[in-house]
């Protein structure tokens, strides 16, 4: 019994390698045209995509450009810092407005300014709000500037 099991899986075995055998002879002799045809394609297929990739890569050109800065304020290098308080009167400004203000000079965000000044970060929003306003600011950089030309911070 064990001598035809064997036999019948070594024949079975063999039928298919025939079979595999005929298979790639069938495809390869019958079908070349096509797969060569096929390989072909797909190497000129990728070499259009490398070539369309590169030949429309956009350019990136640097360009450098020289800013004269002129200087609004000299700034003394002796003596104390002296709010200019007629400013601060004439803008309407509330101490601490003029606290929020010195904040962002420092380079803090909201919430640093809040935990800071014990406030919610709603409080500076709306004290930074009403500083934009009154010194015709619309951002941060842009305030703290102004501010400094005005002499309201050091």
């Amino acid at each position: 019994m064990k001598k035809t099991v064997l036999l019948y899986g070594i024949l079975g075995g063999l039928l298919v390698a025939v079979l595999k055998v005929v298979e790639y002879r069938f495809l390869v002799l019958e079908h070349s045209l096509e797969i060569y045809g096929g390989i072909v394609a797909a190497i000129f297929s990728a070499l259009g995509i490398w070539l369309g990739l590169r030949l429309t890569r956009p350019r990136e050109t640097v360009v450098t450009r020289e800013v004269p800065v002129e200087v609004r304020i000299p700034v003394p290098a002796n003596g104390p810092f002296v709010r200019n308080q007629a400013r601060v009167e004439q803008l309407g400004l509330t101490p601490r407005e003029l606290d929020i203000l010195e904040a962002m000079a420092a380079g803090l965000s909201n919430r640093e300014i809040a935990e800071r000044l014990f406030v919610s970060e709603n409080t500076v929003k709306t004290h930074a709000g009403r500083v934009f306003d009154k010194l015709a600011a619309k951002r941060r950089t842009q305030a703290v500037q102004l501010a400094k030309e005005a002499g309201l911070i050091p």
